[in-house]
């Protein structure tokens, strides 16, 4: 019989893919003997059989549940659904992932009308009692039956306002009854029937419930935000009860034993007396530092801080524990590995190499790729901060600056960012519902909870800016608006935000690029040291290469000559070249474009010093080029001794139904040879003249874009040599250069070998070789992808992160056809993928010479680069 179920005492650390990392870790605290409310783990298995089994959990693993439940009920000497002195339980979700926020939770489980009442006699304490009845209909009804918390919370603040409570714990267990009798009348209206009163119910509901929301929405969003596989399922850990809200020798709280927004170390967190876990972190009511626990509870506190250290020397990471004091009694619900920003995350990595407890292999991979991002946001120009009217403050809750416009819910955020705004979302407090608005604002601000929030957590992983715990607002979220520091503030109006001080700002405070030193560049020099893949950048003016090189490029990788075309005084000569009827005519025109191109040329290889650059050939269709200003229009009629008609016709003939698929790439220069010869002509004179007035060893790669035949390469091949032996004849020079072409027609992918005999390098377009690989076109894909994630059609947008088992195919036969025929052949990507770190994992194990990113990703690049090259060494 297959093992569904594990007790605490039967797991350890290892089991992670099988229990979930709460699960792991639970089992690995009960190993080291630490105080842990016992308690079993259902397995991940188990998740993706409910799945299998037409979301129904089977008999096996409900027997191996109630006999996991029985051996709990054992050591703690307690019944489970006893009336006298009832075992409860906590019913929480745990992935091999941490995905915080994401997953729900149910404390207080087992009671019921009659349990309560001898739970306030065996207690002696009626008001703790009911309070857990209360939160548990309140957690059972928005997580299993999918009621909405705003019935509950309504009628919460109803009698806390008809009693005159300020807090929760102002009321009295009678207050209590009532909001009991008004919770449970919402309830049956709403659901048709009574609130379940069998225990056992209760229980295998919240199991089931913890599987349901392994797919709900936001954790599909989170999923996909985060490359993490669909299929691996969540655990579900079920727990003893121990009670924080039992008076002013209890609590809960929330600690890191390293700061996670600067990474100083210390120990960093939050807690509240007489709560339960869910009050900090959904920031109801606003904490006290962890520090203060030293003057509340001594005994406590020193022993929180022997068991942290214990932890973060065990597991060797900075960690994130949640734990509850019941009676003056310490418990450790969990611990994990936490989440962290890019900052911190350096700063603890090269200080645990500086303790001797982690190599730099490990260091390297311990930062997120990914995370790098934040490094590069933007902080305030402090001239403008000056001048900025600060109308408010609160809790510095993750890193960074940001000004936008106000919006007051995810929905509003997500439509104004798709608009090119600028956003910043004001809520009372974020919940997991308000994923995709809090990814759509430059900034986060709340009401409502403390450094370890959900908004806090959230906002730290994805980068964003946030000031949380902003109590003096006064909002109406209904209404859109909110006041603070005598400014009130509407829907649309801008203010500013600086996350590492807390501070909030009125108006658009103009920001500006960060810059990156010390630690990140002790990192990024691990990182190179480790890694074998070669890292580029796409860029196409001298600004960008600097600032590309600057971040560690090593190259560009893609040099998109077309850019060049669209400067105000180089537009109207390409445009006279495309409405030319002869071949002289355009060659007359392309002529006057030498100079700009070669000058473009020149000063990239410039900022280059020496690296290599890869120029891509005009790709666009020829009607990218055309005006459709009616004064441009006329001016080109004028200058090509044309009518306007004849003009309008001749543009008129250049557009196509389907330009992805059309008159673009090398067909351009199959019908239009004089353009690629005046770009060889460029390219040549910038090399070989850069190569003598600086001393660089410049060796040009010239790419001919959108190949699909070896016949059509040898065609553009055998053009360009002539033009660039000439050239090399007329300037006396022996510089040498390479022919290569993009891969981005599947049909090049599958005659790869037969194009490598003329083709010197190969670069990987992979954002039109997904589209044509796929059918998509990338710039409508968007409109009905969504529908694709929540179907599990695909788990994630194949234009960010490479599909490896489609497009990824294609690939792989093309560098291994390539290098069976050229075996020196240079092999790079250059599509937006270049800067993802799993497609960066799968270029490193297809054995790709570089990826070429955009000049802000190269970072990330470098770092995901040495984490493939140290993966593949395990």
């Amino acid at each position: 019989m297959a093992k569904w179920v594990y007790l605490f005492k039967e797991g350890n650390a290892e089991m992670r893919n099988l229990l979930g990392g709460k699960g792991a870790n639970l089992a690995e605290m009960t190993g080291l003997g630490l105080p842990i409310p016992q308690g079993f783990t259902v397995t991940t298995e188990a998740c993706t059989d409910y799945y299998n089994n037409g979301k129904q959990i089977s008999d096996e693993i409900k027997e191996q549940i109630f006999t996991a439940l029985a051996h709990l009920e054992e050591l703690q000497g307690k019944t489970f659904g006893d009336t006298e002195d009832p075992l409860l339980v906590s019913v929480r979700s745990g992935a091999r992932a941490s995905m915080p926020g994401m997953m729900d939770t149910i404390l207080n489980l087992g009671l019921n009308d009659e349990a309560v009442e001898g739970f306030a006699k065996k207690t002696g304490n009626p008001r703790f009692a009911y309070d857990s009845y209360r939160r548990f209909i309140q957690m059972f009804s928005d997580v299993v039956m999918e009621m909405s918390k705003t019935f509950f919370e309504g009628i919460l603040d109803e009698i806390k306002e008809s009693k005159g409570a300020k807090y929760d714990t102002d009321l009295t267990a009678d207050d209590l009854k009532e909001v009991i009798a008004r919770y449970k009348a919402i309830y049956k209206e709403k659901m048709g029937e009574d609130f379940p009163q069998e225990p056992k119910v209760q229980l295998m509901e919240a199991v089931k419930a913890v599987f349901r929301s392994w797919d709900n929405e936001r954790a599909i969003v989170y999923r996909r935000m985060n490359d993490i596989p669909g299929d691996w399922g969540t655990a579900v850990n079920v727990q003893a009860m121990v009670f924080g809200n039992m008076g002013d020798t209890s609590g809960t709280g929330v600690a890191f034993t390293r700061n996670p927004a600067t990474g100083e170390k210390g120990i960093f967190g939050e807690y509240l007396i007489n709560a339960q876990g869910e009050d900090v972190v959904a920031g109801i009511r606003t904490p006290q530092p962890i520090t203060k626990l030293e003057e509340d509870l001594p005994e406590c506190f020193k022993q929180f801080m022997e068991i942290a250290n214990r932890l973060e020397e065990h597991y060797r990471d900075m960690q994130d524990m949640e734990f509850t004091i019941q009676e003056g009694k310490l418990y450790f619900l969990q611990t994990r590995n936490g989440k962290r920003t890019a900052p911190a995350a350096i700063q603890i990595a090269c200080d645990l190499v500086d303790e001797g407890k982690i190599t730099p292999e490990e260091a390297v991979l311990r930062i997120e790729a990914k995370s790098l991002d934040q490094l590069l946001h933007p902080t305030f120009d402090p001239d403008a901060l000056k001048a900025g009217e600060v109308i408010g403050e609160a809790l510095p809750a993750s890193p960074g600056a940001a000004a936008g416009k106000v919006y007051f819910t995810a929905e509003d955020a997500k439509k104004a960012r798709g608009k090119g705004e600028r956003v910043i979302m004001v809520r009372l407090e974020t919940s997991p519902e308000d994923i995709e608005g809090m990814h759509a604002a430059e900034g986060i601000l709340t009401v409502r909870g403390g450094m370890t929030s959900h908004a806090a957590v959230v906002a730290r992983g994805m980068g964003t800016a946030c000031v949380s715990g902003c109590g003096e607002i006064k909002i109406d979220e209904e209404a859109k608006y909110f006041d603070l520091g005598g400014h009130h503030i509407v829907e649309g109006d801008y203010i500013s935000l600086d996350g590492s001080t807390g501070k909030i700002y009125l108006g658009d405070i103009k920001t500006i690029e960060a810059s990156v030193s010390g630690n990140f560049g002790r990192i990024m020099a691990w990182a190179d040291e480790f890694r074998t893949l070669g890292v580029r950048t796409n860029a196409d003016t001298p600004a960008d290469t600097k600032n590309a090189i600057k971040l560690g490029a090593e190259g560009i990788g893609l040099c998109r000559t077309e850019h060049m075309f669209f400067e105000p005084e180089r537009i109207p000569k390409i445009r006279k070249m495309i409405l030319s009827d002869t071949e002289e005519m355009r060659e007359e025109a392309l002529w006057e474009l030498i100079p700009y191109q070669k000058g473009d040329f020149k000063a990239m290889y410039e900022a280059l010093e020496g690296k290599p650059m890869t120029v891509r050939y005009l790709d666009p269709p020829l009607h990218e080029f055309v005006p459709t200003d009616p004064a441009d229009i006329e001016a080109l009629a004028k200058d090509m001794h044309m009518t306007v008609e004849e003009v309008e016709a001749r543009c008129e003939e250049l557009r196509e139904f389907n330009p992805m698929m059309g008159h673009r790439g090398c067909r351009l220069a199959v019908t239009y040879p004089e353009i690629a010869r005046m770009q060889t002509r460029a390219v040549m004179e910038a090399a070989i003249e850069v190569k003598e007035e600086k001393g660089y060893d410049i060796v040009p790669e010239i790419m001919i874009p959108l190949i699909g035949d070896q016949k059509e390469l040898k065609f553009v091949k055998e053009m360009v040599v002539k033009i660039a032996e000439r050239v090399k004849k007329e300037r006396n020079s022996d510089i040498q250069y390479r022919i290569g072409t993009m891969i981005e027609i599947p049909r090049a992918a599958l005659l790869a070998g037969e194009i490598a005999e003329e083709a010197e390098f190969f670069s990987f377009g992979t954002n039109d070789l997904t589209q044509m690989t796929f059918g998509f076109s990338r710039d409508d894909a968007g409109k009905f992808l969504d529908s694709y994630y929540k179907s599990k059609i695909y788990e994630s947008d194949p234009f960010a992160r490479l599909d490896q088992n489609g497009v990824g195919k294609l690939v792989k036969m093309a560098v291994e056809e390539g290098r069976a025929v050229r075996p020196d052949i240079k092999l790079g990507i250059c599509g937006e993928h270049g800067g993802d770190p799993s497609s960066i994992e799968f270029c490193h194990k297809t054995g790709l010479s570089y990826v070429s990113c955009s000049p802000f990703r190269v970072p990330i690049a470098r770092l995901a680069a040495a984490q493939a090259a140290l993966n593949s060494r395990k």
